[in-house]
């Protein structure tokens, strides 16, 4: 098999390609340059190459940045969209335009990418509790549930707003997925019991 069928086998399997990923693999990056020039593959971003013609879905932005830092979990505004808990409409605040990604505290911040993250670190239960594994266009991606996402913008209500906390766990609260008891477990974990009790008993 060449550099080239091996490439496009990964790109079929993977669904992104790291260019970065390829050394421990013993393929040039130089394959992978050809076959951009010959239209088989796009480049999405900076190191990122999909099969020309794939289909990229609205979620493309969390399949880079999960294969960026494969350690990472979607969080807060971005596991809020990605779960249809908020009511963005493209302009406002609450539309997380960057990737939220939550790391653990003792690993290394990412590197500056072209794919913007606001990195919020985590520890311990805070961190490997309430995580979702979904397949987008062939990867899996790391992402907070429900009730541990909207638990989270209460904690981090500080760099997200109030208001979109609130907003969360009203739409939440409303949802088939709705689980009072998972919500109040995370809300111990992450220490905000005190501070989402009166909310939840308002949306009750």
């Amino acid at each position: 098999m060449t550099h080239a069928d091996r490439l496009l086998s990964l790109a079929r399997t993977r669904g992104v390609l790291r260019s970065k990923d390829l050394a421990p693999l013993g393929i040039p990056r130089q394959a992978l340059a050809r076959l951009h020039r010959r239209g088989a593959l796009e480049r999405v971003g900076r190191g990122l190459y999909v099969l020309a013609g794939a289909d990229v879905t609205e979620h493309h932005t969390l399949v880079e940045a999960s294969r960026r830092v494969p350690h990472g979990v979607v969080c807060l505004l971005s596991a809020l969209r990605f779960h249809d808990l908020t009511t963005g409409d493209g302009t406002s605040p609450q539309d997380p335009f960057d990737v939220w990604l939550a790391i653990e505290g003792k690993a290394r911040r990412p590197e500056p990418e072209q794919v913007p993250l606001r990195v919020v670190y985590m520890s311990d239960e805070a961190f490997t509790g309430g995580a979702e594994t979904h397949e987008l266009e062939g990867v899996e991606v790391q992402v907070f549930g429900p009730a541990k996402t909207v638990v989270d913008g209460f904690k981090y209500r500080s760099r997200v707003g109030l208001d979109v906390a609130v907003e969360a766990l009203k739409d939440y609260r409303w949802s088939p997925a709705f689980d009072a008891d998972a919500l109040w477990r995370y809300a111990q974990v992450c220490r905000v019991s005190t501070v989402i009790r009166p909310y939840l008993e308002a949306v009750a």
